[in-house]
């Protein structure tokens, strides 16, 4: 019998001839797996029963049609965030400040039905979403346009601007907008009845803007896969060469890709504060433009996929705060489980292009002196 010899078991990293369809596939699914399987692993190792810690985190909080409109209703922002990211991704335009447009659009629309709800009657909540959606174009220019005329790193710039809006949100509930009668509590008054997105169901807190988010998913679909400018984006993303030579503008597809992605995440904004929360606050968001982020990749930058991919992290935050309760585990549980999402799913992508071969011994050899 041959003793064991190490040398045999040499592994290597090497790039594939072509791009693995089935892995491109396989990537997000084999994520979501290593993702639960971490997690299970760790609550095993904090002392609690890992199967009943899966029931408390994934089954109980969809146990009920409330709940299901719970996992909806949290669906919604990072499903329009998400499917306005995508384009830019795709076009290799990184827009990661979604969280900061959600807020101002958050602002815009809110502010329009603060002041103006009662008085524009049926065509408040119309105003509402045009706000909203320019609002969060607006913020948006902001990146686009110093990355456009003075080659600014769009990520930075876009990443900043998320706390200066969020320290604009805190002024307003803080100072001019602060409800009077509110016991000194940092929030608007409530937007009146007419200024509300209506909900689908009765029993349910999910609104209209699920649909909202459905639509847009075909939308994207379409003018990815039809529109001559979604055609220009995946060249622009792909092969920058060829679509300079090409005559494809960058800054075309710098504009739109930051636009597109400001316009969704004010309309998630809208969508929190004419739905489930009802007025200002000094937080309108949990961290969905940042999660939006991890659902883009995770839904391969498909709507179809981010669909489905926002459902997942829909379910992610409701487990976090059912283990708060129930389990008494720390709020940063959610995170922890995102944090593996995107972890698993990085590692997941390096299979596509690249494979792990045996070496033999001699090969492994020559490997190492080279």
């Amino acid at each position: 019998m041959q003793p064991f010899d190490p040398r045999s078991w040499a592994l290597r990293l090497e790039r594939r001839a072509q791009p693995s369809a089935t892995m491109r596939i396989a990537s997000s699914p084999l994520a979501a797996l290593a993702m639960l399987i971490t997690g299970f692993l760790v609550l095993g190792a904090l002392g609690k029963n890992a199967l009943a810690a899966f029931n408390v985190f994934f089954v109980e909080p969809v146990s009920s049609l409330y709940g299901i409109g719970e996992l909806l209703l949290k669906a919604t922002p990072l499903m329009l965030c998400a499917l306005g990211l995508a384009p830019g991704y795709r076009a290799n335009v990184w827009n990661i400040g979604a969280e900061g447009q959600l807020t101002i659009g958050a602002i815009a629309g809110g502010g329009v039905g603060l002041f103006y709800g009662t008085v524009l009657g049926a065509w408040a909540l119309p105003a509402m979403l045009t706000a909203a959606v320019l609002g969060g174009m607006a913020w948006a220019a902001i990146p686009a346009f110093l990355r456009s005329h003075f080659r600014t790193s769009e990520i930075f710039v876009s990443l900043m601007l998320v706390y200066i809006a969020q320290l604009f949100l805190s002024y307003l509930v803080h100072g001019p907008w602060r409800d009077p009668a509110g016991q000194n509590f940092p929030q608007t008054q409530s937007l009146p009845d007419n200024a509300l997105i209506p909900v689908l169901f009765e029993g349910a807190r999910v609104n209209l803007g699920f649909v909202f988010g459905l639509v847009l998913a075909a939308v994207s679909w379409w003018f990815g896969t039809v529109t001559a400018a979604g055609y220009r984006m995946r060249v622009g993303g792909l092969a920058p060469a060829a679509a300079a030579y090409a005559g494809i503008s960058q800054r075309a597809n710098i504009w739109l890709a930051m636009l597109i992605g400001g316009a969704t995440a004010g309309l998630a904004g809208i969508c929190e504060v004419a739905g489930p929360i009802g007025l200002l606050q000094p937080v309108i968001s949990p961290g969905y433009g940042y999660a939006a982020i991890i659902v883009a990749f995770v839904g391969r930058l498909h709507p179809l996929g981010i669909v489905l991919a926002s459902l997942l992290m829909s379910a992610l935050y409701l487990g976090g705060e059912s283990a708060q309760l129930e389990l008494q585990l720390p709020s940063s549980v959610s995170g922890l489980f995102q944090g593996a999402l995107l972890f698993f799913l990085l590692a997941a992508e390096l299979f596509i292009n690249f494979r792990l071969r045996r070496v033999r011994p001699a090969r492994a050899a020559v490997a190492r002196s080279a």
